[in-house]
């Protein structure tokens, strides 16, 4: 598919929003503006996204605290 773009149509949409309907839990996280960019700066850093960088700090912090999460 190299040179190709994927165009996402309303099936995709509506298949997108079945799965995370089924599969996926937000989880509201409120933080000042300030911690925000500190964030962002360390997951920028790890060459993470901020979400990425949330969930893995939160995995460690499952790990150390209970043992292995899975």
């Amino acid at each position: 598919m190299e040179g190709r773009e994927m165009v996402y149509t309303e099936a995709n949409k509506k298949a997108d929003m079945k799965y995370k309907k089924a599969h996926i839990k937000r989880i509201p996280l409120d933080v000042q503006k300030e911690k925000y960019d500190e964030i962002k700066a360390a997951a920028d850093k790890a060459g993470e996204t901020v979400n990425g960088y949330i969930k893995k700090a939160i995995e460690q912090r499952m790990e150390n605290e209970n043992g292995s999460v899975e």
